[in-house]
C-alpha cells in the first residue's frame, strides 16, 4: 500500500513539474513576443515621414530643408487617417501652405456676360458724294478743309466753265427771237437746267443780260466734310466728286463678335457700352444687324447698334467697350463653379470634392460634365450636387499629392503606384495642361524685380518670334526663358513672396523644360499657352516691368477655348496664329 502511495506521489509531482515547464514555455514566451511586437509597432508608429509642401515628391525620415526650394519640411499625414480610401488627406497646415480654398457648390444665374469691343462708324446710309454738275476749272473753294460743316444749299465752290458761258450766250440769242421761235428759247433754258441750274438762277441770268463766268456750286446735303477731293485750279469733268460728306446725326457702333461667341448673340439683344474718350457715360442700345459672313482675316463678324447723335458726342473711330447678357439654354438656377476649380485634360473635366470627418479632411477626385462657359465660371451638367464642397484654388497641389500617393488623379483616374518624382517604367509622367497658376499682388524688393527682367525679355522674344512664324527663333527664345528662370535667386523673395514665387516658378519650369524637344511650331504654340499662363501670374504678382504690360486674349486659340499672352505693346499681334490671323484678339488688362 505504501509502495502504491509513493508511486502516486512521484507521478503527481512529475506531472506538476512537466506542466509548469510547458506553461512557462508557452505563455512566458508569448508574453515576451507580444511585448517585443508592441515595442516594434510603437517604434514604427513613432517614425514620421517629412515632406515639402511645394515639392511633395521629397520624402525624408527626419526634419530639415527641401533640397529644391530650401523651405522647411513638414510632417506628412498618416495614410490611416484618410476619410475615404481613394481620397488624399491634407492637414490644415498643408492646405494653408498650398493656398487651398474651398466653396460649397450652389445654384446661380447662368446668364453669360460677353465683353465686346468695337468702334463708332458713320451710318453708311448717310454718306454722300458732292459732285459738280458743270465741267470746268475750280476758281474758288469756300470749303477748304476736312471736317468743315456744310449746310444744304450753301455755296461750296465756284467753277469757270466755257461750256456754260456758251450756253448762256445761246440763251440770250434765243431770247431775242422767242416771239417767233419760242421752242428754241425753251430748248436753251432746258440746256441750262441739265446742268442743275434752277429756274430762279436762269431768270436772274436773263434779268442781268450778262453771262456769269464763275458759277456757284451748291451743297446738296448738310453734313461734315470727310474728304476733300479737289484743289484750287483743278480741272474737273461733269459729275466729278468735289467732297465726301457725312451726316453724323445718326451713327453706328460696330462691335466685333468672334466666331466662338456667335451662338450667344442675336438680333435685338440689349447692349450696354461705354466710350473710352467719354469716361463716366454709359450708353444703351440694341443689336439691329449682325453680319451674315465672317471676315476671313480677323475671324470676326460685326454686330451693329444704330444710335442718335444729335449732340455729336460720338465721333467715327472712337473705341467702344460693351457688355451683353446672353441667356443660356439651361435652367436659370443650374449649378455653377469657378473656372479655377476645374482641371481639364482635353477629354475629361475633374474637380476635387472635400470630405470631412473626425479623422480629418480629404479631397476626392470627381469627374464632371461641363455645360456652357459663363466668363469666369462653368455650368455643371452632371457630377456634382448642390451643397457639396469643392476646392477652387490650390487644385494643382491637391492633384500632385494624389498622384504621389497613388490615389485617383487627373492624369491617373484609376490611381496606382505612388509616384516619387522618378519614372522607372511603372508609370508615365504626363505633362499636365490648363492648370491655374495662383497670382496675388505682392511687394518685392527692387533687386528681386531686376532679377526678373531677363525672364520677361526672353518671353517677349519668344512671343515676337511666334508672331513672325519663326519656329527656330521661338525655340531658342524658349530655351532662354528656361535659362533666365534658373538664374533667378529665390532668396531675394521673402515671406509670402517666397511661397508664391516657388509655386509660379515651378509651374513655369514645368512648361518650359521640354521646349527644346518640340519639332514644329504648332506644338510650340500649344506650350506657349502654359508659358504665358505662368508669366501672366508672375507679372500680376510682382509687377517687375517699369513700363505698361498688356494682357491680351484670343478667343480662337487653344481650339476655341481661348488663350492669353503678355505684350509690351498695345497693338494686337497674335502669337497663336501668327501672320494667318495677326490682329485677332483684344486687350483685356493692363499691368503697370
Amino acid at each position: 500500500m505504501k509502495n502504491i502511495n509513493r508511486s502516486t506521489v512521484i507521478i503527481a509531482i512529475s506531472t506538476l513539474a512537466i506542466g509548469l515547464i510547458l506553461g512557462w514555455l508557452i505563455f512566458g514566451g508569448t508574453d515576451k513576443t507580444s511585448e517585443n511586437e508592441h515595442i516594434h509597432n510603437a517604434s514604427e508608429a513613432k517614425e514620421t515621414i517629412w515632406t515639402c509642401s511645394m515639392h511633395p515628391q521629397i520624402r525624408k525620415n527626419e526634419p530639415g530643408d527641401c533640397p529644391i526650394c530650401g523651405m522647411d519640411l513638414i510632417p506628412m499625414e498618416s495614410e490611416t487617417n484618410e476619410v475615404d480610401p481613394m481620397a488624399v488627406s491634407m492637414s490644415p497646415t498643408a492646405m494653408q501652405l498650398a493656398q487651398v480654398q474651398t466653396m460649397k457648390v450652389g445654384r446661380g444665374n447662368t446668364n453669360k456676360s460677353l465683353r465686346l469691343t468695337g468702334k463708332v462708324q458713320a451710318d453708311e446710309r448717310l454718306l454722300y458724294t458732292q459732285s459738280s454738275h458743270i465741267p470746268g476749272r475750280v476758281e474758288k473753294l469756300t470749303v477748304n478743309f476736312t471736317g468743315d460743316f456744310v449746310k444744304e444749299g450753301q455755296i461750296i465752290a465756284y467753277i469757270y466753265s466755257p461750256d456754260l458761258v456758251t450756253a448762256q450766250e445761246e440763251l440770250f440769242e434765243a431770247k431775242k427771237i422767242k416771239e417767233t421761235q419760242p421752242a428754241l428759247f425753251t430748248a436753251a433754258k432746258e440746256k441750262l437746267k441739265n446742268w442743275k441750274l434752277t429756274d430762279k438762277q436762269i431768270d436772274q441770268i436773263l434779268a442781268s443780260d450778262k453771262t456769269i463766268e464763275q458759277f456757284p456750286i451748291l451743297a446738296n446735303v448738310s453734313g461734315y466734310v470727310t474728304q476733300k477731293r479737289v484743289n484750287l485750279g483743278d480741272y474737273i469733268k461733269q459729275g466729278e466728286a468735289l467732297y465726301e460728306i457725312a451726316d453724323l446725326s445718326k451713327v453706328w457702333v460696330l462691335f466685333d463678335v468672334y466666331e466662338s461667341d456667335m451662338s450667344w448673340i442675336k438680333k435685338g439683344d440689349a447692349v450696354s457700352y461705354t466710350i473710352q474718350s467719354l469716361p463716366g457715360k454709359t450708353f444703351n442700345g440694341a443689336i439691329s444687324y449682325i453680319d451674315p459672313v465672317i471676315d476671313p482675316k480677323t475671324r470676326v463678324a460685326k454686330a451693329r447698334i444704330e444710335t442718335a447723335n444729335k449732340e455729336l458726342l460720338l465721333k467715327p473711330e472712337m473705341f467702344a467697350s460693351g457688355t451683353i447678357e446672353s441667356k443660356t439654354n439651361t435652367s436659370n438656377t443650374s449649378l455653377t463653379v469657378p473656372k479655377t476649380a476645374v482641371m481639364w485634360t482635353g477629354k475629361r473635366s475633374v474637380v476635387y470634392v472635400m470630405q470631412t470627418s473626425a479623422q480629418g479632411v480629404g479631397f476626392l477626385m470627381r469627374e464632371v460634365t461641363l455645360g456652357p462657359e459663363l466668363g469666369e465660371s462653368y455650368v455643371i451638367e452632371s457630377g456634382l450636387q448642390s451643397g457639396e464642397e469643392i476646392a477652387i484654388n490650390g487644385t494643382f497641389s491637391i492633384d500632385a499629392a494624389a498622384q504621389l500617393s497613388g490615389k485617383p488623379s487627373m492624369m491617373n483616374p484609376e490611381g496606382g503606384v505612388a509616384m516619387t518624382g522618378h519614372n522607372h517604367g511603372g508609370n508615365q509622367n504626363t505633362t499636365m495642361t490648363n492648370m491655374p497658376v495662383k497670382s496675388k499682388k505682392t511687394a518685392i524688393s527692387d533687386e528681386a524685380k531686376k532679377s526678373l527682367v531677363p525672364l520677361f525679355d526672353s518671353y517677349f522674344k519668344m512671343k515676337n518670334a511666334l508672331v513672325n512664324d519663326d519656329f527656330e527663333k521661338a525655340k531658342v527664345a524658349g530655351n532662354e526663358i528656361n535659362s533666365s528662370l534658373s538664374k533667378v535667386n529665390m532668396n531675394l523673395f521673402k515671406g509670402d513672396a517666397h511661397t508664391l514665387w516657388m509655386q509660379q516658378s515651378s509651374a513655369l519650369k514645368q512648361s518650359t523644360q521640354h521646349l527644346e524637344h518640340l519639332s514644329d511650331i504648332k506644338a510650340l504654340r500649344a506650350s506657349f499657352i502654359e508659358v504665358s499662363r505662368s508669366m501672366i501670374a508672375i507679372a500680376e504678382s510682382f509687377v517687375p516691368i517699369s513700363t505698361t504690360v498688356y494682357v491680351q486674349h484670343c478667343p480662337m486659340a487653344d481650339s476655341n477655348k481661348g488663350a492669353d499672352w503678355l505684350s509690351n505693346k498695345e497693338e494686337i499681334l497674335n502669337p497663336y496664329f501668327g501672320q494667318a490671323m495677326l490682329s485677332c484678339g483684344e486687350n483685356t488688362k493692363t499691368i503697370k
